[in-house]
């Protein structure tokens, strides 16, 4: 059926499907790394608790059947056999109902971690990998040409993600309106990478055509999708390219690779050929219930978009929202509000038995968010910091950790083993610490004068204590969570 087949669009799937599946590689990588330490029996929010309390129609999960942390290692590792196998082609090869069950089971295994994450899974980038994943189910296999539905809905997926990151800046804070956000993103923003410091210091001019460009990329391109190509490629293009600067500035988890991903779904062959010169394979025949499942699939995204279409016209519009349990289709956005200070908690300990002023603290050093003011901000993403990305958010307002930063300082006392591997250094490491205690610093890029005489990227002031010095209460009937407060 020609009205069916994308033929054109061969070498877009190609790189679209390799993409995804290295993304979901490092989601799977990072959800092995540190599931288990913040989210497993002993984690800082468990994981079965939440089980116990909810029910598989609220929280869609294969964990329901069972939880231990080994199942979910055993999870994570099937499913990073399954991205390798998908990033060496070896699934598309293989007949197409083969093709569909790994991508089905690679978004399985997926949203069951995701619908048990709680907060250290609340990022939109979850959302945006499971949407993306679940129409990759619907590819086709690699010698069938891609369904021209699917990759329509890849766009619509791409326009919605950009057209309503704009719409929310727009509506959101009025230094979006003024061009002045990035006076302030490039030091403020959640986890800044190495080039963060250049960037926060180029000239306010190129700061203000920074964020002219980002609204033409976020409020202009998306339109040009749905014409016809080159003028489609071309909107593409202005998207990825606007990406690519994201991911030189600051670490982003694999949102902006997602992102380009999509993007790269959009060109067609005659674009691509002069990149990749790959031959396009004879194309076989399209069973009929592979049709069938590809309308179905496209109505019941039809459908679920008129939560997210609603969304956008609203002017309460929500930021980064799923509709469904499966994040099937959702609504996009980030920095609506933009931060204009930076304030970091820095955990400290010590082993003197008794506090006095001339206690020494040690810091714990974490392995993205600023720390020590002499160390370069590190290159992360597309891996994902969690804790780290989290002890962003509690700076900007402790309820953001009410549920789980005690919990954490008790790990630090106990010198948990799991726990400190989330960690670049622990100054404990012979023995835990007798207290422990949280600091809150203002913290601000320092001037060209200053790292040239410092050697320092960072200058911070204190602001006093966010957490007082705690220990455990040797004598409570449970130690798991017990702290006793010094004053």
């Amino acid at each position: 059926m020609h009205w069916f087949s994308a033929t054109d669009y061969w070498l877009g799937r190609f790189l679209f499907e390799r993409a995804l599946a290295l993304i979901y590689l490092v989601a799977f990588v990072v959800a092995l790394n540190q599931f288990r330490p913040l989210l497993g029996e002993r984690g800082l929010l468990p994981a079965p608790a939440l089980l116990r309390a909810t029910r598989f129609r609220d929280t869609p999960s294969l964990f329901h059947l069972d939880y231990s942390d080994r199942l979910l290692v055993l999870v994570c590792w099937t499913g990073i056999v399954l991205a390798l196998l998908t990033l060496s082609t070896l699934p598309q090869r293989a007949p197409l109902p083969v093709s569909m069950l790994v991508w089905f089971a690679l978004w399985a295994l997926y949203v069951s971690i995701v619908n048990i994450g709680q907060t250290f899974y609340s990022f939109g980038w979850e959302s945006l990998l499971l949407e993306t994943g679940f129409l990759a189910i619907f590819l086709g296999s690699g010698d069938m040409a891609p369904p021209v539905l699917i990759m329509w809905l890849l766009r619509w997926l791409l326009f919605r993600l950009e057209f309503g990151a704009g719409l929310i800046k727009l509506r959101g804070d009025a230094c979006w309106r003024r061009l002045t956000c990035l006076d302030y993103h490039h030091e403020t923003q959640p986890m800044p990478n190495p080039l963060s410091w250049y960037f926060h210091h180029l000239p306010a001019g190129v700061h203000r055509v920074e964020v002219l460009g980002n609204h033409a990329a976020q409020l202009m391109a998306p339109l040009l999708l749905f014409t016809p190509q080159p003028v489609a490629g071309v909107g593409a293009g202005i998207m990825i390219a606007t990406q690519l600067w994201l991911v030189l500035s600051g670490n982003f988890s694999w949102l902006n690779a997602l992102t380009i991903a999509l993007g790269l779904s959009v060109f067609d062959d005659s674009w691509l050929r002069h990149v990749i010169p790959l031959a396009t394979p004879v194309m076989h025949a399209t069973p009929a219930w592979f049709i069938a499942l590809v309308l179905a699939a496209t109505a019941l995204v039809a459908l679920l978009s008129w939560w997210p279409v609603r969304n956008m016209v609203s002017r309460g519009q929500h930021m980064n929202a799923s509709f469904n349990t499966l994040h099937l289709v959702n609504t996009y956005g980030a920095f609506g509000s933009v931060t204009k200070i930076r304030n970091e908690v820095v955990v400290e300990g010590t082993a003197d038995l008794e506090l006095t002023p001339n206690t020494l603290w040690k810091e714990y050093e974490f392995k993205g968010k600023p720390g020590d003011p002499r160390r370069r901000p590190p290159q992360i993403a597309p891996y994902h910091l969690r804790l780290d990305w989290l002890m962003w958010f509690i700076a900007l307002a402790p309820s953001y950790g009410r549920s789980w930063f005690p919990v954490f300082m008790v790990r630090l006392l106990e010198n948990d083993r799991a726990m400190l591997a989330l960690l670049r250094t622990n100054p404990f490491a012979g023995q835990p610490p007798v207290f422990v205690r949280a600091r809150l610093y203002r913290y601000h890029f320092t001037s060209a004068a200053e790292r040239r005489e410092t050697h320092e990227w960072w200058r911070r002031t204190p602001l006093g204590d966010y957490l007082p010095p705690v220990s455990l209460d040797r004598d409570a009937g449970t130690r798991a969570v017990s702290l006793r407060a010094q004053r």
